[in-house]
């Protein structure tokens, strides 16, 4: 990142602890407040750069290599799992299409004790440790924020944010300000956002944020009670645990929306829960007296729990009766039977049930929700479930949309998905080199198809699969044999093979068709130094290192120190520099 742009976050950040906060006048929050700075043109020429970091491999990967360096990553392989476990089903599992401009998430657990999470433009999710632990490593809560983290990446708010944090502190500095590099310092920046955000204008993106993650989770198969429980249990946190001004402001007034970097977390229960009895089509509905909470369905109150675990209680066990209802037309498909001890036990073992068939067990209530259950669907009328569907069905459209664009989209854009699916390659990042070479093979003016094969034999034999990789890559060079892309992915699949006499013939290929491609020195370097030709590997990174404009990570420091020491000193020297910083 250029000295001229660190200076001026440095002295933002000393700036912000007296910025004045504007309140929000309309939907489109971050163009009202950057027309009320007066700093409409800049916010607009950020906004543009953070679009194109959002679909940029190199700018997330430096954010998350960036975010580990740090605040490191979990120690415990149970928390980094939970994390993985939710955001795979998340993304396997919810309804939502990307942009054909955004990214597949990546994301990490960090060391922060903070109770937080947040996603970077470019669909870089960090997720704290303490958020785990301020959550009590609850699933549903936790694939709430992460689904509501995610819809900030999906609905591209985090580039609006970021550029109308950077706008309004920056103002007319920025136009000096190179951000449209890989190179940024996202750990300063992100401080810097982190603010604005707590002291800004974005309430209609994080009530946008709670609803799409709502429909996210759900559609994903976890409890529809679990983003008012988070809530409730991030209600609770900030009045009696802490004072972090980043978390929450003092001065906020209770029921008044003012300017915290969140709608106050109780207003925002309030929305989840009636996303959660919309879901059940209006039959199931959690009330607040006090700090007692109580399920109904329709009008018939059905499970009061007790103090303790009284919110999660009350919104899992709601948020499994709103399932059953969302999911069943009818009384019957609920399969009220016998069970245990002759109580009344129903639905499925599913999951997202376990909560609502365990207290009704304990509390010994099946007959009650039986009977509760027989008059809602006696009672219900017909418009409301139908509605409700109908909505479904426009979101649903809504995302068919977006893919389609994704599918017709302009040539340049479709060669975009092929260059990303390239890049995670180059990170070793196979499942997301797959990903994004489906959606470049999908699109209808893809320009180049068998290089299309080529990176996706490449991204196979990174996952082990090398008789698939290999397959691909031949039927690119069938395909194709003037392309010398589809020589040099085949001989790094031969690579990995362990086929070092079939890769290097395909890096002599590829070379005499072009000999100032930098890739090819690179990958025949590599080759000789692990089979120990140290003199033939230095001899070809030193060609690599020229035709790469002298670009220091493209060959391994051992070799670095003795092609170019001066550049070796300086990674170095700011290494120690870095490490001292960290300890101090």
């Amino acid at each position: 990142m250029p000295k001229k742009f660190s200076k001026i976050i440095a002295a933002v950040l000393t700036f912000a602890i007296f910025f004045l906060p504007l309140r929000a006048m309309a939907a489109d929050a971050w163009a009202v407040a950057a027309q009320a700075a007066g700093v409409w043109a800049i916010y607009k020429s950020v906004l543009k750069s953070m679009l194109e970091l959002g679909n940029d491999v190199n700018a997330q990967m430096a954010a998350r290599r960036q975010d580990i360096q740090t605040n490191g990553t979990a120690k415990n392989p149970r928390d980094i799992k939970l994390v993985d476990d939710i955001m795979t089903q998340l993304i396997n599992s919810g309804e939502y299409e990307l942009k054909v401009n955004s990214l597949p998430f990546v994301w990490n657990v960090n060391e922060s004790e903070k109770f937080n999470a947040s996603c970077y433009p470019m669909n870089y999710v960090t997720v704290n440790l303490g958020l785990l632990k301020n959550l009590n490593y609850d699933e549903n809560k936790i694939a709430a924020v992460l689904a509501h983290e995610m819809t900030h990446g999906i609905e591209q708010h985090s580039a609006k944010i970021y550029a109308n944090a950077m706008a309004q502190q920056m103002g007319a500095v920025m136009l000096g300000a190179n951000i449209n590099s890989a190179n940024v310092d996202w750990s300063k920046v992100a401080g810097m956002v982190n603010y604005s955000i707590a002291k800004s204008v974005i309430t209609p993106a994080e009530y946008a944020a709670d609803e799409g993650g709502f429909y996210l989770m759900t559609s994903a198969g976890f409890n529809p009670g679990g983003g008012a429980a988070a809530m409730a249990r991030m209600d609770y946190y900030f009045r009696y645990e802490t004072r972090d001004f980043l978390e929450f402001d003092a001065h906020d007034k209770p029921g008044e929306q003012t300017f915290s970097d969140h709608p106050e977390t109780e207003m925002r229960e309030e929305k989840l829960s009636q996303l959660l009895t919309d879901y059940s089509c209006g039959h199931v509905t959690v009330k607040k007296f006090e700090r007692t909470y109580k399920v109904f369905i329709d009008d018939k109150e059905i499970y009061t729990p007790n103090f303790n675990n009284g919110a999660d209680n009350a919104y899992y066990f709601a948020g499994g009766l709103a399932r059953a209802f969302h999911d069943y037309n009818s009384v019957d498909e609920w399969n009220f039977r016998k069970g245990k001890g002759n109580s009344t036990d129903f639905l499925t073992d599913k999951k997202v049930f376990q909560q609502v068939r365990e207290i009704a067990f304990l509390e010994n209530i099946g007959d009650k929700i039986q009977a509760a259950v027989i008059l809602a669907y006696q009672n219900e009328n017909s418009k409301i479930r139908q509605k409700y569907f109908d909505t479904e069905k426009k979101r649903l459209e809504a995302w068919q949309k977006i893919k389609f664009e994704t599918l017709n989209a302009k040539k340049n854009a479709a060669k975009q998905l092929r260059i990303n699916a390239d890049l995670y390659n180059d990170y070793g990042q196979g499942e997301l080199a797959l990903k994004e070479i489906q959606r470049a093979l999908e699109a209808k003016n893809q320009d180049d198809l068998p290089e299309c094969l080529s990176i996706r034999g490449r991204a196979k034999a990174i996952l082990g699969d090398y008789d698939g990789a290999l397959a691909d890559c031949n039927d690119a060079v069938a395909q194709d044999s003037k392309n010398l892309y589809n020589f040099l992915n085949r001989a790094d699949v031969y690579h990995m093979r362990g086929e070092i006499e079939l890769a290097l013939k395909d890096i002599d290929t590829a070379l005499k068709m072009d000999s100032d491609i930098w890739v090819s020195y690179k990958l025949r370097g590599d080759i000789f130094d692990e089979i120990g030709n140290t003199s033939k590997a230095e001899e070809n990174y030193r060609r690599c290192y020229e035709l790469s404009k002298k670009n220091p990570r493209s060959i391994p420091e051992k070799y670095l120190e003795k092609i170019d020491a001066e550049a070796y000193k300086k990674i170095k020297d700011a290494e120690t520099k870095k490490e001292t910083e960290k300890n101090s």
